[in-house]
């Protein structure tokens, strides 16, 4: 077959390996640990290069994943949730784990055990999929679902996540979804050159949430070089089926990435690590905070799923 599906240990770490013999792109996932994306390999110039940050062995993880987050599932919210505090239906709720700034940060499942159901390979695809049931594991969230990420590697290098979560209650819930993946494509982000369909930003306040001002900012409309900027920004960004909706793009090795979905993930999360040699690209299906300023907000109705869907493709671009 030209694709292969697997697992394997390495480091402490047990891995699913999704493998496209033809082009020797290999997707790595760690189930036990939030269903993270652990690698995505591509050839260059006769070498394998991993476009994602991602943790050298099972103390590295364990001693940082609460810190950097990297390539977490983000549900059932995103981002920051304003000291963790929100109400539904005049209900107040408020989330056990915070973060040390006192917000709620980045949902409840970035280090769950999701349990795998399926694995299948053939010439066309390799799959894998796996499930965490949630089952009102924190006091803040006493909501009953189950999400479900289920991984395919597709010809072309093409790298396809779809989410879908199932409310198991008998009332509407609130949630949202995203992933916080980091890139790299070699060297500084510096000298990457960063496009997204966006001329609108999400405000801030000097805690990370949103002030629920939008201001016009198309500093990125066009491919432009990142520079020495520093990014801890929510964009609403305008996806076009078919169409890349992000590109990131190295000019000295001329590897690109091209990022493609629809208007379920309609935020753009972008942050630059102080060690600049990576950069966070999160779709998101709403903006941080959501459960009180109601952007994006998904009221899930019961035993009825939503499917989130991104598209990844990576590789060396053509010369023009």
């Amino acid at each position: 077959m030209s694709f292969q599906v697997s697992r394997f240990t390495e480091n402490g770490l047990n891995f699913v390996r999704l493998q496209d013999n033809a082009t020797n792109t290999i997707i790595t996932i760690l189930p036990s640990h939030g269903a993270l994306l652990h690698a995505f390999e591509v050839p260059v110039k006769d070498a394998s290069f991993n476009i994602i940050d991602n943790y050298a062995n099972k103390e590295e993880l364990e001693k940082d994943l609460r810190i950097s987050y990297k390539s977490s599932k983000l549900s059932p919210f995103v981002c920051r949730l304003r000291d963790g505090k929100y109400t539904i239906d005049g209900e107040p709720y408020e989330i056990g784990t915070k973060f040390h700034d006192g917000n709620a940060i980045h949902g409840l499942l970035w280090n769950k055990e999701f349990h795998i159901t399926d694995l299948f390979a053939d010439d066309n695809s390799a799959q894998a999929a796996m499930r965490y049931h949630y089952k009102k594991d924190d006091p803040g969230y006493p909501f009953d679902y189950v999400c479900e990420v289920r991984y395919t590697l597709l010809r072309n290098s093409i790298l396809q996540v779809e989410t879908t979560l199932l409310n198991l209650e008998d009332l509407e819930i609130p949630i949202a979804d995203g992933w916080h993946p980091y890139f790299q494509l070699g060297g500084t982000i510096d000298n990457y050159e960063l496009q997204f369909n966006s001329n609108t930003l999400v405000e801030f306040d000097e805690r990370l949430l949103p002030t629920g001002n939008l201001v016009h900012d198309d500093s990125f409309a066009q491919p432009a070089r990142i520079g020495n900027r520093q990014l801890d920004n929510c964009v609403i960004i305008v996806p076009e089926e078919g169409k890349p909706c992000v590109a990131l793009f190295n000019p000295d090795n001329r590897l690109l990435l091209t990022i493609v979905t629809n208007e379920r993930y309609s935020y753009l999360q972008l942050y630059t690590p102080r060690e600049r040699t990576s950069i966070a690209i999160e779709n998101l299906s709403s903006a941080p905070d959501c459960f009180n300023n109601g952007m994006g907000l998904v009221m899930l109705p019961p035993r009825s799923p939503r499917t989130f869907t991104v598209w990844y493709q990576a590789g060396v671009a053509e010369n023009d």
